[in-house]
């Protein structure tokens, strides 16, 4: 299963569509998952429109997009990987084992929040936040990553610059 991964879009302040460097990389998706921090449910009904999206409420995040159904916190299966979603994972320092204590059977948690991108793995968990393909701040480019998951691994994960 190809898999978007994308955070903190920030919209309408920095997302008034989705950007066409955005856009090239979702076209292939089958699954979006959006880590917080929309701010309007558009940008998700948008994401819908290249596949099914799951996403997590940010802190900048109001009563629309939990309307649309984004939720605090999500755990689910794709394809035999057990994934966990939150936005804010905390302080960098303890970031990995207080994940792996609030999601104690999860392969995969994705994160937002920090607009910096994450990929770490330890023994069986790996933490991964994509970034921000619209909010940089100080990063050099706007990212989302890709995942290429089957029978129970990921197979690929790729931090994609897509500003």
């Amino acid at each position: 299963m190809h898999v978007a991964v994308i955070s903190d879009t920030h919209a309408p302040r920095f997302w008034k569509r989705c950007p066409p460097g955005v856009a090239q990389h979702l076209q292939h998706a089958e699954l979006i998952l959006h880590a917080g921090d929309v701010c309007t449910p558009a940008v998700l009904d948008e994401l819908g429109r290249f596949a099914p999206v799951r996403a997590v409420l940010g802190n900048n995040d109001g009563p629309e997009v939990a309307a649309w159904g984004a939720t605090g916190t999500l755990q689910f299966d794709v394809e035999g990987v057990a994934v966990a979603m939150i936005h804010d994972s905390g302080a960098r320092s303890g970031r990995i084992g207080r994940l792996r204590r609030q999601f104690p059977t999860a392969q995969l948690v994705i994160f937002g929040h920090s607009h910096i991108p994450w990929d770490q793995t330890e023994g069986d968990l790996r933490i991964l936040n994509p970034g921000s393909p619209t909010d940089k701040r100080r990063q050099p480019h706007g990212t989302l990553s890709l995942l290429d998951i089957t029978e129970g691994a990921i197979v690929r994960s790729e931090l994609v610059e897509v500003s």
